[in-house]
Parts: structure tokens; C-alpha cells; sequence
């Protein structure tokens, strides 16, 4: 009854949590088993992709901004990372690696290294450089500057960078089945087994997905972020006081 109501959507829940014919007849699709099974590949995928693009851009992105020079270079890198369609880069890798989770992963890293590579640059030339003069006076080295100093202090947008390079990922891996790995975008190519029902019932698990991550990234964000840096960054009480007119004495 509810499902009726709700008219196509109620139909797109309803193919996430029961099976039923695809739209040849031919063999059974939808229901909480296969959308759990293209859910798990996404997220490996995603978070593969993430942590290996994360590898690669936060140790260049903190050495760039702690030497302070190739600006041109981080910036570039981000222009560049975000001009280029992650399609055209499966289709130019299926050419060297083929089709398949190698493939598409490596379209992804290279989708997720210019957010992470920019905000790790950025958030390390962020950093006061008093404090940076005062580490060194205090006798540490350079590595130990980037590590105990400016790598703390800069957490807040490096976590900023990854999470957006994690949510850009998710949503991405989507086109993921057009180099025959199996995610939630399956049932968004493939109308004519899943049926508009299991198009949009796979986007509805993409967009929980999504926000889920999202989410749980934003507290962890919260969670690593030194105690004195959420002490600044806490908005500070509003004051209300009366405003009454000053009384002038009349010149008249």
C-alpha cells in the first residue's frame, strides 16, 4: 500500500529489499543479497582507490608545502585532475591493464590525488610561520618541523581533502561496470535486466552510501583534530546588550 503511494520510488525501495524477475524473465535480480554484494565491491573499490591515492598525495602535498615552492605544480596537478572525465581515463587504461578492478582502480587514484594533494599543500603553507620559526629555534630538524608541527596543525584540511577525494570516488565508481567490475552502477547501465526500478533503486543506495561515508569521514575529521585547534575554531558567544541614545547637549 505504502509502496503504491510512493509510485516509482516505492517500486526502487521495494527492488532493494526483495527479488524479483528481471526484465527478460530470465534470472532474478534485486533484493538485499545482490544489492549487498554490489555494495561491498563499491566500497572496496572506493576505499582501495582512496588509501593508495592518499599514499601517493599526502607525503608530496606536506614536502611541497613545507619547502614552500612548486605552488604552479600543486595547482596544476588539481586543474588538471579535475578536467579530465574518470571515463576517459578507463577507456585509455583499458588499452595497458585490460578490463576488470586494476583498471578502474587506477582511474580512481588518479581522480582522488588532486584534492588530497592540493588541501595537504595548502594546509601545511597554512600553518603560522611563528610557530614554525619557534620549532626551529627550539633546535628541530626540518623533517621533524613537517612531522610534529606543521602535519598537526594542518590535519583539519588534509582530512578535508581526503574526504572529498573519498566522496568524489564513491560517486564515481559508479561508471565501474563499463570495465566489468560489478558496483552499485550496474543496475544503472543495465535497464533492460534491472528496469528503471533498479536504476533508481541503485542510486538511492549510492546516495546512502554516500552521505554514510561522508558522515562518518566528517567525525573522524572531528576526532583527530588537535584539542587546541577546536578550541579556536569554536564560534564564540554572542553578546546582546541595550543600545540607548547618548544624550547630546544642545549647542543652541
Amino acid at each position: 500500500m505504502i509502496h503504491a503511494a510512493l509510485g516509482p520510488f516505492g517500486d526502487a525501495i521495494e527492488f532493494i529489499f526483495k527479488e524479483r524477475e528481471s526484465q527478460a524473465g530470465t534470472v532474478r535480480v534485486g533484493g538485499l543479497g545482490e544489492i549487498w554484494d554490489f555494495t561491498s565491491t563499491h566500497l572496496l573499490l572506493s576505499f582501495t582507490a582512496t588509501l593508495i591515492a592518499t599514499a601517493i598525495a599526502l607525503p608530496l602535498g606536506i614536502w611541497l608545502g613545507h619547502i614552500g615552492r612548486f605552488q604552479f605544480l600543486a595547482t596544476s596537478i588539481s586543474n588538471i585532475g579535475r578536467a579530465v572525465p574518470a571515463l576517459g581515463l578507463i577507456v585509455f587504461f583499458i588499452a595497458f591493464l585490460g578490463v576488470g578492478f586494476t583498471n578502474v582502480c587506477a582511474a580512481l587514484v588518479l581522480l582522488a590525488i588532486p584534492p588530497i594533494l592540493t588541501n595537504a599543500y595548502v594546509g601545511v603553507r597554512g600553518v603560522d610561520p611563528e610557530t614554525v620559526d619557534a620549532a626551529r629555534g627550539v633546535g628541530l630538524t626540518g623533517t621533524e618541523i613537517a612531522t610534529r608541527v606543521e602535519l598537526p596543525l594542518a590535519l583539519p584540511t588534509i582530512m578535508n581533502g581526503i574526504r572529498i577525494a573519498l566522496v568524489s570516488v564513491i560517486a564515481t565508481a559508479t561508471i565501474a561496470p563499463l570495465a566489468n567490475v560489478d558496483t552499485l552502477g550496474r543496475p544503472i547501465i543495465s535497464p533492460n535486466v534491472y528496469g528503471t526500478a533498479g536504476q533508481l533503486g541503485s542510486c538511492i543506495v549510492v546516495a546512502l552510501v554516500t552521505l554514510g561515508a561522508d558522515g562518518a569521514f566528517a567525525a573522524l575529521q572531528r576526532a583527530v583534530t588537535p584539542k587546541g585547534l577546536k578550541v579556536g575554531q569554536r564560534p564564540k558567544a554572542r553578546r546582546f546588550a541595550l543600545k540607548f541614545p547618548i544624550p547630546t547637549r544642545s549647542t543652541t
